[in-house]
């Protein structure tokens, strides 16, 4: 099914019209004005359809995606402990370098990574902890 833009999927038309004397259920007093209102009826039903059917997909996360969100959770964090390090041995103790490994520590993690990214991960993760609380015991004396 291909979405052409805000209206919907494309509906592809019948290949021969229908006749007028065709058998099939009819309701009775139903005319010519009744039956385009049930066709656009239906055409605004299967537009919603396939647009939650569509939504539904794109909420769907293939392994490798997670795996890439998690590489680059554990980069950012590794970044941001370099900055810290740097900050350090430059002499000046940066609040601001501290907020943003808070920040990507605050980052939410999926907890199905593979076990040797998991293990990395976690790694990353306790190192950042153990700064975090270095510095605000630093704070605090």
């Amino acid at each position: 099914m291909k979405v052409n833009g805000v209206g919907g999927p494309a509906v592809p038309s019948a290949s021969r019209p229908a006749s007028k004397n065709a058998d099939g259920f009819r309701l009775p007093g139903a005319g010519g004005a009744g039956a385009a209102s049930a066709a656009s009826a239906s055409s605004a039903s299967a537009g919603l359809t396939g647009l939650s059917a569509l939504m539904a997909l794109q909420g769907v996360e293939d392994p490798m995606e997670r795996r890439r969100r998690a590489i680059r959770r554990g980069s950012t964090l590794l970044d941001k402990l370099d900055e810290l390090k740097l900050g350090l041995l430059g002499g000046e103790s940066s609040p601001v370098n501290l907020q943003g490994l808070a920040r990507a520590m605050s980052e939410t993690r999926d907890g199905d990574e593979e076990p040797g990214l998991k293990a990395v991960l976690d790694q990353i993760d306790l190192r950042a902890a153990v700064e975090i609380a270095k510095a605000e015991s630093r704070r605090k004396s």
